[in-house]
């Protein structure tokens, strides 16, 4: 539906060479061809107001009315209604007065400029100067000078790791290995826990009557929480979220695994000898802690199968799929509910469902963990986990014991 830029300016010099009559059948035309959403895109790319393309084609409708070809008049150039930046004189550069002591900038970019200033705070800036303009007027003008209300987003690294691109690369590769075996690919992570009780939760939703929690969200006022342990199956888009109760430990992630398997993935894929998990290097399973890998060589002698494991490297979490493909549509499904019991939590994230397919199976897992845990005596220097020679402290697998 979107023209390339150079389409664009084509597309804006052609409407420019026509009469006002013209401009108008023009930009309806063009619309016309984009179907639902035509208007809105084409009275953005030719800068002209949606109105303006509806009236284009009323007039194409009625192009077999004889009297829509016997109307000669053309407005001449600069007719019209005028704009009140051109009615009012100095009006651009008093309304850059008033932001020059609101206005600041990036320390990281010359370009990026912002004020905290209201379009009411500016239109009262410019009544002080014995100015009267609207909003409407102030929003033009914040456009004109490349003032767009815009939101800060997630996506400068925090930091740089040694052979982040190579694991990256290592990462693509081990996952065309499963994807040719017909082997299980998915993605494990834990989702922010959530709070059971009367306590705010963002987000909106239709009511009848208002609702009313606690002013504070203390946990001391919670009646219980909820720990979403997430496994998101990347070539069946879908999702399993376990719903703990007591703490995210290594025990609670292989504990959500083995319900994953024992009770999906075995039916799913029956003739898999190996599960790839992609996850990232902290949390409950930390590439750095044994207790992990003790955890997870437990897990594997009691399922039988291998489970190989490659970590995301530090600071690239948002690219672990469960992280953008999963937990995004549970919070959606969830918003603006409040969590007064498990069984709500249950019945709302498993409602998460999206238009390519995705669909979301939750249960519970009501153990108590204990957290603070220790390996084995002599487990770091006996552990069967394997290794892989190439980036090793990201990448390595787990075999059932031979007995």
């Amino acid at each position: 539906m979107y023209y390339s830029e150079e389409i664009i300016a084509n597309m804006r010099k052609v409407h420019q060479s026509l009469s006002e009559k013209d401009r108008r059948k023009y930009a309806a035309v063009e619309a016309l061809k984009l179907g639902r959403g035509g208007i809105n895109y084409i009275a953005d790319v030719l800068k002209i107001d949606r109105n303006t393309i509806a009236k284009g084609i009323k007039e194409l409708q009625t192009e077999s009315d004889p009297m829509f070809f016997n109307e000669q008049r053309i407005r001449r150039v600069g007719g019209g209604r005028k704009t009140r930046d051109s009615q009012i004189p100095n009006l651009n550069e008093s309304f850059l007065k008033v932001l020059n002591d609101r206005t600041a900038g990036s320390p990281m970019s010359e370009r990026i400029k912002w004020t905290n200033l209201t379009q009411q705070q500016i239109v009262d800036g410019l009544k002080a100067q014995g100015i009267i303009v609207s909003t409407t007027v102030v929003k033009k003008l914040l456009k004109k000078h490349g003032y767009v209300k815009r939101q800060a987003q997630k996506k400068q690294t925090t930091g740089v790791t040694k052979n982040r691109n190579e694991q990256f690369e290592n990462i693509d590769r081990i996952t065309a290995e499963y994807e040719l075996q017909g082997n299980p690919i998915v993605s494990m992570d834990t989702k922010k826990k959530e709070f059971i009780g009367n306590l705010y939760r963002s987000g909106s939703l239709y009511t009848t009557e208002t609702i009313t929690t606690f002013d504070h969200d203390f946990w001391s006022l919670a009646d219980g929480k909820v720990v979403p342990h997430g496994i998101y199956d990347l070539q069946n888009n879908r999702g399993y979220l376990n719903l703990g109760v007591s703490k995210d430990t290594s025990e609670f992630a292989c504990d959500s695994l083995k319900v994953w398997w024992v009770n999906y993935g075995q039916f799913i894929y029956p003739k898999a000898n190996s599960i790839l998990i992609k996850c990232e290097g902290g949390g409950s399973n930390n590439s750095r802690h044994h207790i992990f890998k003790s955890d997870l060589q437990k897990l594997v002698d009691e399922l039988g199968i291998e489970i190989r494991i490659a970590h995301y490297p530090p600071y690239t979490s948002k690219y672990n799929p469960s992280e953008h493909r999963l937990f995004p549509h549970v919070t959606r499904a969830c918003q603006g509910v409040i969590f007064t019991s498990l069984a709500l939590v249950k019945q709302l994230m498993e409602k998460t469902q999206t238009k390519t397919g995705l669909s979301v199976v939750v249960n519970v897992i009501d153990k108590i963990y204990q957290t603070g845990r220790k390996v084995a005596k002599g487990f770091k220097e006996t552990m069967t986990i394997i290794f892989d020679d190439y980036l090793s402290k990201w990448n390595y697998r787990a075999v059932p014991t031979i007995q």
